[in-house]
């Protein structure tokens, strides 16, 4: 898409080129046809600048840094003792779609909703009776801040997974999800479009 949409430009590029080279040699005396000239010269240096750096800036090659920010809230945790029931209640008051199981800080593992589903509704245990740290999923797929995006995109895909925590020297700092992801991406593209649009504009 990016390279369609790169080619398209520096093809438009060319076409504004030709212009300007028949308008100059139309009446190369004539002032109104100078200014054309230099006017389509102008747009042609502007626009072509903003396609290098868009193609040389590719979101998915960004650290997640970038898409975490400066600051991000606490990552959703609950210990290993507490109850499927009142773990499911928690991860619905919060809005998430999994949270991770921690014990005196260290990451033990992560339940999600589809551990609620395969582990816990289709085991037919009691979720009242039955505590997160027999049914979550241990030695969860961890990643660092300064994973591309791209990479994090593979280990979702080839995973099958939705969440993925983020660790640094032992320390959890947060949780990335594949909706997060997918959104940064799609985000950045449309950045990229408006940008090339203002230029021409602008120009």
């Amino acid at each position: 898409m990016k390279k369609f949409r790169a080619k398209s430009v520096i093809g438009c590029c060319a076409l504004l080129s030709s212009a300007a080279a028949l308008a100059g040699h139309a009446d190369p005396a004539a002032p109104l046809n100078l200014l054309v000239a230099a006017g389509f010269a102008v747009l042609i240096v502007v626009v072509g600048a903003g396609v290098y750096f868009a193609r040389t800036r590719d979101p998915k090659a960004a650290p997640l840094t970038t898409v975490l920010g400066d600051e991000q809230p606490d990552p959703h945790a609950v210990g290993p003792e507490m109850s499927v029931q009142d773990c499911v209640r928690k991860m619905n008051d919060e809005k998430s779609g999994a949270v991770l199981i921690m014990q005196d800080e260290k990451l033990m593992g992560i339940f999600s909703e589809r551990d609620a589903l395969t582990k816990v509704l289709a085991a037919g245990l009691d979720p009242a009776d039955t505590k997160i740290g027999e049914v979550m999923t241990r030695d969860p797929t961890v990643i660092t801040p300064s994973t591309k995006v791209d990479d994090a995109m593979r280990i979702v895909t080839e995973k099958h997974i939705r969440h993925l925590p983020i660790v640094q020297d032992g320390k959890v700092l947060g949780m990335v999800t594949s909706s997060d992801l997918t959104h940064w991406v799609v985000k950045d593209e449309a950045k990229e479009i408006q940008h090339l649009v203002d230029i021409a504009e602008g120009a």
